[in-house]
């Protein structure tokens, strides 16, 4: 596998001598190469100086600082030494793939497929930091069965891993980490999120998985912007010299209303963004800028390589990331203290970490170039915070625990091997081992630990570390430094309901939203009152807000669809509510109620005092004629149509509900009936006065009664069946009246209650037309021309009431069917018994016997 020559001089590397060798592989530094055009011998130097992320010098320090700690820890490897070898990817294919054969090749003279005698006894490889180059370090010693721990992320779709066993994962499932991406938007209700990934196959895994889940839960991608990838100097040259502005500032430029962005943050796309920000900021109103909420993946650490120092850090005021679960190391600061004292004469990285940082050279380096030597007041801790920190960040708290993890596994291979070897001297035990990369597999997938900050450390089966994504927001401030708050997490092993927790309290958001959650939807929100309607031709978060029609309320925001307040309630005014509707019925505590008693009692009154004026003079003439008794029946009749009418008024209750039209219905038949039968009499005692007449016989008052019962007992029989086939009831009707829900007598069969009136307009209409045709009969007090005259008034005010009777809901229903009983009652009254009523009380001279002979003359 080794090649033949070395085709690049790469100077930076840490070696610390031990027994055992764990291998480190960090991406601290970047270069480039110039592309290959196959018309000249490969060139073997790089294409300028790589440039620095400098916070990622930690990496180094942390592994270096958790190898230490375990040599100094005499319950884990007693009497064996563990060392490290750290390399840097340089976040090129080609350098990684030469510094893991320096690691199986230490004496850097590579020949293909042979063993060399002195390979150092490398246990398990440490990296990278990104999906790529972790895959390019398998590629190599998967090969040779070494184990690797990384500590970076792979996409849920095609995780390459699952296909190389010898990859532990020292971060959680990513799953988790889109889960809790998706649960954050919907928790602020953000449906309008713009999407940021680097135009890469993991970039573009990214975007396919995000877009997917958002538009699975509601949430539209307001728009998507590919990064470009930095494969060439001409790319470098795109960014830093703005030959293509216009294209690099359009994300900035278009879809500003968009709140929110959230990034696929890893090393590179996080490299072009910041570029794309400083340069925004120099283009366009640094406001715009500013006001936006950035959701970080886990790859965030907040790192700035040296060209980003003209980058103003308040971008990211208020941004939130995920972050695997950290916990603070004791002693690692102090363990910086030392190094950065005493400058590790193996560490190349401390060098150009230490030139690039402060700008000048240590006093051993070998490193050309125009800086002059460091004074020795340089300290770490006055670095800016984006450029280092003191404390230990997620991705280092990784790389410490892989080292803990992969020591954990070669202390149980130990203790299982002495065992067997328990009569060989310490010196003899160390020569028997023959350790071999492969045999720490099991041991490392069954590890199960706590390491120094308590913290849990095991794999699952799948190779992945069993822990939780906590969400910070990121507090800057004017001095170009920050600070982590953790505000909630992602929790996959908490219980259903439980995994995703936030604190919206603790969230500081950017100044520009003045500490209010920002919004971030397509258009505003439908209030309540509104609900929402699809836009033609827009994406389905966008909509319009339409009004809630009759009957309907929205009391949330949003609403799909406005619902049906329950049939006794009704919507307010800005249908945002239910409001319990009004019992309505004609009560006797009303105005209407009290109006109609006072005109019941007044109408029954004057028909009790022309009763009484009747009996009073009941043997004088006009009452005499056209059948006494008749007169009484009829007086009588109009008296309780009057009274009855106050059993419409009231709460309907079931005696008065079956009472209701049933009485009214007779009583009128009898009062109609006796017209008729009064009009018979007039038209029969006519016809008998000629001679030869046979008609005297029927002239009586048995024919007369007989007609008046014989009329009412039709409408009595038609009463009876429909008590007995659909008798009315108290109901309930909730849709006919909108704020309102009216009790009702509810009629049982309609078409009995048009029976009832059809009959007694049937009576009428003959009463009228034998009244009619007998007005002109010769007779003093012939009452044919005033009973034609009431049966007009009794059939206009009936026709009349139908088409109001169902034209009106409610108590005024009830009040239509009382002033029609009332006006015919009336009506009768009036013009039957009023002109005899003039001639009892002011001309009584007319009321005798001898003016009645003297009119038949």
């Amino acid at each position: 596998m080794c090649s033949m020559s070395h085709p690049f001089h790469i100077p930076y590397e840490y070696y610390q001598e031990g027994d055992l060798i764990v291998g480190g592989m960090t991406s601290q530094l970047f270069v480039y190469f110039e592309a290959l055009s196959f018309a000249e011998h490969p060139k073997t130097k790089l294409t300028g100086e790589p440039f620095a992320t400098l916070k990622n010098y930690q990496h180094v320090l942390a592994l270096a600082f958790a190898v230490k700690e375990v040599n100094d820890n005499s319950k884990i490897l007693p009497n064996i030494s563990l060392g490290f070898h750290i390399y840097d990817s340089y976040s090129n294919a080609k350098l990684t793939y030469q510094n893991i054969l320096n690691f199986l090749c230490p004496s850097k003279k590579m020949i293909p497929n042979y063993s060399s005698n002195n390979k150092r006894n490398l246990m398990a490889v440490i990296g990278g930091l990104d999906s790529e180059t972790s895959l390019h370090i398998a590629n190599i010693i998967n090969i040779y069965k070494i184990p690797q721990v990384t500590y970076s992320f792979y996409g849920p779709l095609t995780d390459e891993t699952n296909q190389i066993p010898s990859i532990y994962k020292m971060v959680p499932n990513e799953t988790n980490q889109f889960k809790g991406i998706l649960q954050l938007l919907l928790h602020f209700q953000w449906t309008w999120v713009g999407i940021v990934a680097l135009s890469s196959n993991k970039g573009e895994m990214f975007v396919q998985i995000l877009t997917s889940l958002l538009s699975q839960n509601g949430i539209c991608p307001a728009f998507i912007h590919w990064l470009p990838t930095l494969t060439s100097p001409e790319d470098m040259n795109d960014i830093f010299y703005m030959k293509r502005p216009k294209e690099y500032l359009a994300l900035f430029l278009t879809k500003m209303e968009v709140n929110i962005f959230t990034i696929k943050a890893d090393t590179y796309a996080m490299f072009v963004l910041k570029w794309f920000l400083y340069l925004a900021q120099m283009e366009v109103m640094p406001e715009i800028i500013m006001s936006k909420v950035w959701i970080l993946t886990a790859e965030w650490d907040f790192s700035f390589q040296t060209l980003d120092r003209l980058l103003d850090i308040k971008v990211f005021h208020g941004a939130l990331s995920f972050n695997v679960k950290t916990n603070e190391i004791v002693g690692f600061q102090n363990f910086i203290h030392f190094v950065s004292s005493n400058w590790p004469e193996e560490d190349d990285f401390i060098r150009v970490f230490w030139g690039s940082a402060f700008n000048c050279l240590l006093s051993d380096s070998k490193l050309d170039g125009d800086m002059g030597r460091c004074t020795g007041q340089e300290k770490l801790e006055n670095l800016l915070a984006p450029f280092f920190e003191m404390t230990m960040t997620a991705q280092s708290y990784s790389i410490y625990n892989s080292v803990l993890a992969v020591a954990q596994a070669l202390h149980t291979m130990y203790s299982v091997k002495q065992k067997d070897m328990l009569t060989l001297v310490e010196v003899e035990i160390k020569e028997s081992f023959s350790l071999q990369p492969w045999q720490v597999h099991p041991f490392l997938r069954s590890i199960s630990f706590n390491n120094t900050a308590g913290d849990f450390i095991q794999f699952n089966e799948r190779g992945e570390l069993e822990t939780r994504f906590d969400i910070i927001n990121w507090v800057t401030f004017p001095n170009q430094s920050f600070q982590r708050v953790k505000v909630g997490g992602m929790d996959p092993q908490a219980s259903p309901g439980t995994e995703f927790t936030i604190n919206v309290e603790l969230i500081k958001w950017h100044r520009a939203f003045n500490q209010v959650q920002p919004l971030s939807v397509c258009n505003d929100n439908c209030h309540p009152g509104y609900s929402r309607r699809k836009k033609e031709e827009a994406a389905f978060c966008c909509y319009d807000c339409t009004p809630c029609p009759e009957r309907k309320i929205s009391d949330k925001k949003d609403m799909d669809d406005c619902v049906e307040c329950p049939e006794d309630e009704y919507p307010n005014k800005d249908h945002n509510r239910c409001i319990p509707k009004f019992l309505n019925f004609l009560s006797y505590n009303e105005p209407l109620g009290i109006t109609v008693v006072l005109l019941v009692l007044f109408c029954s009154l004057i028909t009790a005092l022309v009763l009484g004026i009747f009996v009073k003079h009941r043997n004088t003439p006009i009452v005499k004629a056209n059948n006494r008794d008749l007169t009484y029946c009829l007086l009588f009749s109009l008296l309780i149509s009057f009274l009855c009418s106050l059993l419409f008024i009231g709460r309907p209750q079931t005696v008065t509900c079956l009472l209701r039209q049933t009485s009214f219905g007779i009583i009128f038949s009898v009062a109609v009936s006796s017209l008729l039968a009064k009009t018979v009499t007039v038209v029969l005692a006519f016809m008998a006065t000629k001679p030869g007449s046979q008609m005297r016989k029927w002239v009586g008052n048995q024919l007369a009664c007989s007609i008046v019962l014989s009329c009412s007992t039709v409408q009595v029989v038609i009463c009876i069946l429909w008590l007995y086939i659909a008798p009315p009831f108290p109901g309930l009707d909730s849709k006919s009246m909108t704020e309102e829900i009216v009790l009702e007598c509810d009629e049982g069969s309609v078409a009995m209650f048009y029976c009832v009136l059809g009959y007694m307009g049937f009576l009428a209409v003959v009463t009228f037309a034998v009244a009619f045709f007998a007005r002109k009969l010769p007779n003093t007090f012939n009452e044919t021309k005033f009973i034609t005259f009431s049966m007009l008034v009794f059939c206009s005010v009936w026709l009349s009431f139908v088409p109001t009777y169902l034209s009106t809901k409610g108590k005024h229903m009830v009040a239509v069917e009382i002033f029609s009983i009332l006006a015919s009652s009336a009506g009768l009254l009036g013009c039957i018994f009023s002109p005899k009523l003039f001639i009892i009380i002011l001309r009584p001279e007319l009321n005798s016997k001898d003016q009645l002979l003297m009119r038949n003359k």
